[in-house]
């Protein structure tokens, strides 16, 4: 039902001529925070928000398949809270440690477990206990949000036995509405009798006469199924009155029981895809199949179904034969499976409604249910900062169902632009359509929050709520129907969709630079030939719109929530246009202070240890020519990572980074391998009273390393006060006293702070502050600041520091054939844009020895 934001198109940087974008996802150049954050280094695993892992993941073709439940759950990029969470373990072993290691008495409650951070194996459990912290939190605070037959659901939940709470929430966390085996989730130990708490959530339960009406929001072409409670419900569905497709059946299959009714049915196939086609195949033209064990004489449907004599198939077909085939197929696969249970989809998506609201996201997995918990059983310091949680984030049911539907819309926006792969015209047209009917109720509930943000919220609280509003993903949709529009050549209704967008200052104002430049743009080339003359020559008509664009890019140089990331594409356009339109060198602007400079690249030689390719992990052994492709492409594999010897480490083995530090460290440089982690650590001492500075809404739990809006557009507006003042004496060179002022009041309790990591030596980040040009510090701060999600990664893996130069020095490091990604050039502009020295480092093997 609701689905994972994802990072916007190419239409992002908006490129002159659309492109087709590329069959396989590439990673966007996109200043929204709606993409997944980017990978943080291992510095911030000490006490910083938990670092994203990256696993591969295999899906197995059904339930059955699957090890444990765990493994079946798709990895998720981050929810806010977990981002402002402490790291901590969340992993089997950790959770079953906590549980074992405090054994508690039958009477605590739930709070009272929470308290003493006790738990008993089979009577009470950290997911059902986090399950019903979230419920129980929800209705004490938002219970408005919910009708009589939703808090009937809830009341009969209460009433579940531990079993039975148990075993959903467990199901739950998998978020899938696939079909599951109940002999095959014996291996939950917390359960001694299955079979009764299975039954009980299939038992089915009256509920009251509901108000609710079923409604289609816009950009949905129908109206979603289950969102509205019917007059009884279950907890979960049975096989047995459910599942009555062959298609359905047969994916509860695992390889071998296939293969087994595959070779009954005399069908043939590679895998389990191709036997599941022919079997299916097979249904729908075979007329008898002869099985032992399921005769067609057993059951009195079968007798119905025999293909009439003389008769063609179709004629079979149309008098229910095909189906009844199904039914006999259906009815030997279930004898196989045994019975199986999936949610139903109403409760589901009820309870997936109360973890929205809890989580204040929709994204979120069984870390994100379990993690709030293990935070506060922790023994851990945190910041002190007041502790708001809102109660009318959504100030009415309605408005928390429009945003739950505009979630939907946005997913089904995301799924025909970024996840299936060449985009066609007949997909963009469909966005379009939606965008069409997103359009004018986004401009009334524009209106409507404006009104809010002039008379209703205070102290800056609106930046962050109106993250919840169906207007920002609203406005979401309408920034992708302006690319979609300029696919279309449109480029004149893409002018004042934009125009309507910069003239909004209410939502996504990290994309306000990327407006300003298309909107520049389409001034520049194409406005003059769609806009009405005026009585103006064609050349006056060009000149005029260069003006016209020439101004634009001036106003998104002084938009305050212009992202400097921008500033230099926009300086450069300016450049070109006073000299297309000839304007007097006096008059002209001098960005000459801000010209980029190419990194330096510096060349180091070494020596690279390259080593025999292992037999592969089925133990196949490989053929001479897989070796001789082995041999011929090793050295020239892009992106791999190559293991070097340490000349001042008596050539031990160490990575190309290590290798390349080396070689600065005797050139006189200090220095660290930190690809970011001196930046974030550097960010969190200096901005750590703004980090904590009293904002509504953004602390709602005693236990954050960060404000909830860091990792969004929200934070840099809502503290620009406070934050240009930072900068201002970072500006004048008072740093290093900030620093060490934070460092003698949290060194003691080692305060959980984002991106802090303790281990590096105060001395060492005292001296770095002062090898800092004080503008230099400010302009990469700010950056941090505006976009602290997306600018976690590009960030040069060598940071250098010379205190007899006091200077500061940026190194990437790159062995052969490795090449820049659009993040680390976004980060070498604007070091060099802020007068920091960077150079490129290439790693040369002079030298290759085999081991």
């Amino acid at each position: 039902m609701l689905g994972q934001r994802i990072a916007h198109p190419p239409s992002t940087n908006y490129l002159e001529e659309f492109q087709l974008p590329p069959a396989k996802r590439l990673k966007r150049l996109d200043s929204s925070n709606d993409s997944p954050s980017q990978p943080l280094s291992d510095s911030e695993d000490r006490n910083g928000s938990a670092p994203p892992t990256s696993r591969r993941r295999e899906v197995a073709d059904s339930e059955a398949e699957g090890d444990d439940e765990e493994e079946s759950v798709p990895h998720a990029s981050q929810t806010e809270l977990e981002n402002a969470l402490p790291f901590v373990k969340t992993d089997k072993e950790a959770i079953a440690d906590y549980e074992a290691t405090r054994a508690a008495d039958d009477s605590l409650d739930l709070q009272g477990r929470l308290g003493q951070r006790k738990w008993v194996q089979g009577k009470s459990s950290i997911y059902v206990d986090a399950f019903n912290l979230a419920l129980e939190t929800v209705l004490d605070e938002e219970s408005h949000l919910f009708d009589e037959a939703e808090m009937a659901v809830f009341e009969r939940w209460r009433n579940l036995s531990y079993e039975g709470q148990y075993l959903y929430v467990r199901l739950f966390l998998r978020k899938t509405a696939a079909w599951h085996r109940v002999n095959r989730l014996k291996y939950y130990s917390d359960i001694a009798d299955l079979n009764t708490a299975v039954e009980e959530l299939l038992r089915p339960c009256s509920l009251p006469e509901t108000t609710a009406t079923e409604r289609i929001a816009p950009g949905e072409s129908e109206v979603p199924k289950d969102t509205v409670l019917s007059d009884s419900f279950t907890f979960a569905d049975n096989s047995e009155d459910h599942i009555d497709s062959l298609e359905e059946a047969s994916s509860l299959l695992m390889l071998e029981e296939l293969k087994t009714i595959a070779k009954e049915a005399k069908v043939q196939g590679k895998n389990k895809g191709d036997l599941l086609k022919a079997l299916r195949r097979t249904s729908q033209k075979q007329g008898g199949l002869g099985w032992s064990g399921l005769k067609r004489s057993d059951t009195e449907e079968s007798i119905k179904s025999e293909p009439l004599v003389g008769c063609d198939e179709e004629t079979n077909l149309s008098n229910g034969v095909g189906t009844n085939r199904d039914s006999h197929f259906v009815r030997k696969i279930l004898s196989n499976t045994g019975p199986c249970i999936r949610l139903s989809s109403a409760a589901f998506k009820l309870f997936e409604r109360v973890h929205l609201v809890f989580y204040r996201s929709t994204e979120w997995t069984e870390k994100s249910l379990t993690t709030i918990i293990l935070a506060r059983i922790s023994r851990r310091n945190f910041p002190d900062y007041i502790v708001s949680r809102s109660t009318n984030i959504f100030l009415s049911r309605s408005s928390l169902l429009e945003f739950e539907a505009s979630i939907r819309t946005q997913f089904a926006v995301d799924n025909i632009l970024e996840f299936n792969g060449t985009v066609t015209k007949d997909g963009l047209r469909k966005v379009k359509d939606v965008f069409e009917e997103v359009y004018p109720r986004w401009l009334t509930l524009l209106a409507e929050e404006q009104r809010k943000e002039d008379r209703v919220y205070e102290s800056g609280e609106g930046a962050y709520l109106r993250r919840f509003s169906p207007a920002w993903v609203y406005t979401r949709i309408v920034h992708k129907g302006a690319y979609v529009l300029g696919r279309f050549k449109e480029h004149k209704r893409e002018h004042q969709l934009l125009t309507e967008l910069l003239g909004q200052r209410l939502f996504h104002a990290a994309r306000r630079g990327a407006w300003y430049q298309r909107k520049a743009l389409l001034e520049e080339h194409y406005m003059w030939a769609l806009a009405p003359p005026e009585d103006r020559s064609d050349e006056q008509q060009h000149k005029h719109w260069k003006r016209v664009a020439l101004r634009t890019c001036e106003d998104g140089l002084q938009d305050r929530e212009c992202h400097v990331i921008y500033h230099h594409d926009l300086q450069k356009r300016i450049g070109k246009l006073e000299r297309q339109l000839k304007v007097a060198k006096r008059h002209q602007h001098d960005f000459g202070h801000l010209r980029l400079a190419k990194p330096i690249e510096r060349f180091v030689e070494g020596t690279r240890i390259e080593r025999e390719r292992t037999p592969s992990r089925n133990g196949r052994r490989r053929s001479s020519t897989d070796v001789a492709a082995t041999t011929t492409t090793n050295h020239t594999r892009r992106g791999g990572k190559t293991v070097w010897l340490d000349p001042l480490e008596s050539n031990g083995e160490c990575n190309v980074e290590a290798m390349c530090l080396s070689h600065y460290r005797s050139l006189g440089w200090k220095g660290y391998h930190s690809e970011g982690g001196i930046i974030r650590t550097l960010f969190g001492y200096l901005f750590y009273d703004v980090l904590f500075t009293y904002i509504p809404n953004v602390f709602q739990t005693p236990f954050q390393t960060c404000p909830l809006d860091l990792h969004t557009d929200a934070f840099y507006p809502s503290r620009f006060s406070e934050i240009n003042q930072r900068l201002n004496e970072l500006s004048n060179n008072q740093g290093a006293e900030i620093l060490k002022r934070v460092y003698e009041e949290q060194k003691g309790k080692q305060t959980c702070v984002v991106g802090i990591d303790w281990g590096f030596e105060i001395d060492d980040l005292v001296e770095i502050v002062g090898c800092f040009r004080g503008e230099a510090l400010s302009t990469i701060c700010k950056v941090m600041a505006q976009e602290y999600q997306q600018r976690g990664g590009g960030i040069p893996d060598l940071f250098l520091w010379d205190t007899g130069k006091r200077e500061v020095m940026f190194a990437e490091v790159k062995s052969e054939n490795d090449r820049l990604s659009d993040t680390q050039r976004l980060w070498i502009d604007v070091l060099s844009g802020a007068g920091v020295r960077v150079e490129l480092c290439n790693a040369v093997a002079k030298e290759v020895v085999r081991r």
